[in-house]
């Protein structure tokens, strides 16, 4: 007979697939920059722009699934998650060729943010609602499958524009696109546990007055900048940055960078008791590679610090949410699509002012030097919570809200 956690083994399953959706979602268009911008027309500033309303988009759902999701239902919205996403990929290949190349873009680009944010908000919630003996394990393997969807969608989508050139660009998206609409007939169909069967919630404004929330809420804003700035920006500037052959600078750089930062969140399962040193070693591991990727005098030690920074950004995140998970145990559906919300900002933040400083410096390399301030603020910071509670350090995880 199987046992109650058994039955929730396919929705585990569905939440790792969702977890893949938002790789696609996030990590194909910046593989495509550089496509384009020579067969469409497209400036850098629009392709900044499209990284911009990506995660605006996606952190704009986040504030407002905050409060809708318990009342819509989890099932529901998870499914109309993967069909927005869905219908952006394709979107990618059919709305570029009936609106103006670039408002075709915007229109699928918002489609898939909307599908990204719902399963950042959804997707964490629904693994921490299904039992488990170890559930900050099953959430660090739940976001390093977020790493292999990234390193899955370099390499299957160099592969395709390798063999099949890039002006079938297209048809990889409409490809791409299967894959959260399979999911969502999946998630129709899976038992989708609600978080708030655990215990009721804290109300939200109780939430926001606990100063350990907002440490959270800064720190998640942090990673995301920390990560997305590498990354987003990681295919372009091995290209024409560093002159690397595009198929060799998209499987040395954000391949690669998607793989061993899913090496370091798998590592961190098995290794995440002391949670506080590792992050402030791995965001210290950040601030030396973006300064590698900057300075470095030959383009294989530059690609080095791209590649290296996924592993060091790799726990920032997930580590976050299981730190606040444990320490704000009643936090519910509104502290994970709060948390969210600020990791989206900084999401959208991060990689925007890189690719402002870039077009005003005229050098992609000076606007990674920007990126810097990400992880060193992030080890700040977690410096600072350190020393002021130094005969305290286990209250942040036995914190009772």
């Amino acid at each position: 007979m199987a046992t109650y956690s058994d039955i929730f083994r396919f929705t585990r399953l569905a939440c790792y697939a969702g977890y893949i959706t938002q790789a696609i979602v996030n990590n194909l268009s910046p593989l495509l920059f550089l496509i384009y911008q020579s067969s469409l027309g497209i400036t850098m500033e629009q392709v900044t722009l499209l990284i911009t309303v990506n995660f605006g988009v996606q952190l704009f759902v986040d504030l407002v699934f905050a409060k809708l999701a318990d009342k819509i239902g989890y099932r529901v919205c998870l499914i109309g998650a993967h069909v927005f996403a869905a219908l952006g990929l394709a979107g990618l290949m059919f709305f570029p060729r009936i609106l103006p190349p670039f408002a075709g873009l915007i229109t699928a680009t918002v489609l898939m943010a909307v599908g990204g944010g719902l399963i950042e908000v959804l997707v964490s919630p629904t693994i921490e609602a299904c039992p488990s003996p170890n559930k900050e394990k099953q959430m660090s393997l739940l976001h390093s499958f977020y790493c292999w969807g990234s390193a899955a969608v370099v390499a299957f989508s160099t592969a395709f524009l390798a063999a099949f050139g890039s002006l079938h660009w297209s048809i990889l998206c409409l490809i791409w696109a299967c894959l959260p609409l399979l999911n969502a007939i999946l998630f129709a169909f899976v038992p989708v546990p609600s978080p708030a069967a655990e215990g009721e919630s804290m109300p939200v404004k109780k939430l926001v007055l606990s100063p350990t929330f907002w440490l959270f809420v800064a720190l998640m804003a942090l990673s995301g900048a920390a990560e997305q700035s590498m990354s987003q920006w990681a295919s372009t500037f091995a290209e024409s940055g560093l002159g690397v052959n595009k198929t060799l600078g998209d499987l040395l750089g954000p391949c690669l960078f998607a793989i061993l930062m899913g090496t370091a969140r798998l590592l961190y399962a098995k290794f995440g008791k002391r949670l506080r040193l590792c992050l402030i070693l791995s965001a210290s591991l950040a601030v030396l590679c973006y300064l590698l990727a900057w300075l470095a005098p030959v383009p294989a030690l530059s690609l080095a610090g791209c590649a290296v920074c996924g592993f060091a950004v790799g726990i920032l995140w997930p580590g976050t949410f299981s730190n606040a998970s444990r320490a704000l145990p009643k936090g519910g559906t509104a502290m994970f699509a709060l948390l969210a919300l600020a990791g989206d900002l900084g999401c959208t933040l991060g990689p925007s002012l890189v690719g402002a400083c870039a077009s005003a410096l005229g050098e992609l390399k000076l606007g990674l030097a920007f990126g810097i301030a990400f992880p060193a603020l992030f080890v700040i910071l977690m410096l600072l919570f350190t020393k002021k509670q130094p005969k305290t350090g286990r209250q942040l995880e036995n914190l009772k809200p």
